[in-house]
């Protein structure tokens, strides 16, 4: 089973927790036991496993990856100002792999699914969600 989820960015730069979309496919999906594969589309984007207690954790990932790569050095941003935006996204990596256990992904009690926004805002961002079946 294979299906978009498409999400709304209204800054620049932000985490977006994806992850009760990806759980309610994972269950529309009846798959038992197999993985799910989460990959963003688009080369300033990625998609990243991590806590989502508190916004620190987000905001402290904008942070680290900002001092990494910040704007305005890169060759790259002589086409369109956004070579940082690439290399946080390549750093990052398009997509995760979780496994599906009983029926349920298998994220610890802090983990969450976030989609990684890096040159926004933009009005959609997609990101393909795949379930796998195991015992197929």
């Amino acid at each position: 089973m294979q299906q978009v989820i498409c999400v709304s960015t209204e800054e620049r730069e932000g985490l977006h927790d994806i992850t009760e979309q990806v759980r309610r496919l994972v269950a529309e999906s009846k798959v038992r036991s197999g993985i799910v594969s989460v990959y963003a589309q688009g080369a300033t984007a990625a998609v990243m496993i991590q806590e989502n207690w508190d916004e620190s954790v987000q905001t402290d990932v904008v942070n680290l990856l900002a001092q990494l790569a910040p704007r305005g050095v890169w060759l790259h941003d002589r086409q369109d100002g956004n070579g940082d935006a690439h290399l946080k996204a390549g750093l990052v990596g398009p997509s995760e792999t979780i496994p599906i256990i009983d029926g349920r992904i298998g994220l610890s009690t802090w983990q969450n699914v976030f989609l990684c926004e890096f040159d926004g805002p933009r009005a959609e961002r997609r990101v393909v969600v795949t379930v796998m079946d195991a015992d197929r």
